[in-house]
């Protein structure tokens, strides 16, 4: 059901001890990314387009894009971006992958028009700019949750596997940027990992005063 339009997008979910929103821009891609978080008792997984439907989530996502600038031009017009920035600064967990990584940086530019060209500000949240060009990215990663501090510092060291499919370069931050509760990378696939999906999950409720118990 990759890249395209499935029920999972429009089905009613109520919100359980953890909810986490996915924010559905107009051209998601790779949203298979989340679909491990469906099966995990207690969790909610909700597909958010409108920004009276955001409300007070554990976690944001940012999921991948056919098209970062459009998408990035979509999130400031319909006040999605508003509604994220504020939620950042709440402490709110903020997570994007590889074009929601890209746009949680402080730029974009397309000089080659690879995406339709001219250059947007991202969200600021993270200390990354992005430029892209006409060549893609195609490799599978193995690696480890990098060291940090904040409130993903729990994730740390964990190892992971996936694959990078993107237009893009985001400079010396490289496959992974994180700063305090926000974190974006270039990694799809890792929650596939049961021990990083765990490990967040157990993240979440620990900051609702609950336990993990598998």
């Amino acid at each position: 059901d990759e890249d395209s339009l499935t029920e999972r997008f429009d089905r009613k979910t109520e919100v359980d001890l953890i909810d986490i929103a996915v924010i559905r821009v107009p051209r998601i891609s790779n949203f298979t990314d989340f679909n491990p978080f469906e099966s995990i008792p207690g969790v909610s997984l909700r597909y958010v387009q409108h920004p009276a439907d955001l409300k007070q989530p554990d976690v944001i996502f940012l999921p991948g894009t056919k098209n970062t600038m459009d998408d990035l031009k979509w999130l400031r017009e319909s006040g999605m971006e508003a509604l994220i920035l504020k939620a950042a600064a709440s402490g709110t967990l903020i997570f994007g992958i590889c074009g929601g990584y890209q746009m949680l940086g402080q730029r974009v530019d397309d000089p080659e028009g690879a995406e339709g060209g001219g250059s947007q500000e991202g969200l600021g949240l993270l200390p990354v700019a992005t430029r892209f060009s006409r060549e893609k990215t195609r490799t599978r990663r193995r690696a480890a949750f990098p060291a940090c501090t904040g409130l993903f510092a729990p994730l740390e060291g964990c190892p992971l596997e996936g694959y990078e499919i993107h237009m893009g370069d985001s400079g010396p931050e490289g496959l992974f940027s994180v700063r305090e509760n926000v974190l974006g990378t270039y990694l799809h696939g890792f929650f596939d990992t049961p021990e990083l999906r765990d490990r967040l999950v157990s993240l979440l409720l620990a900051r609702r005063g609950l336990t993990w118990t598998g």
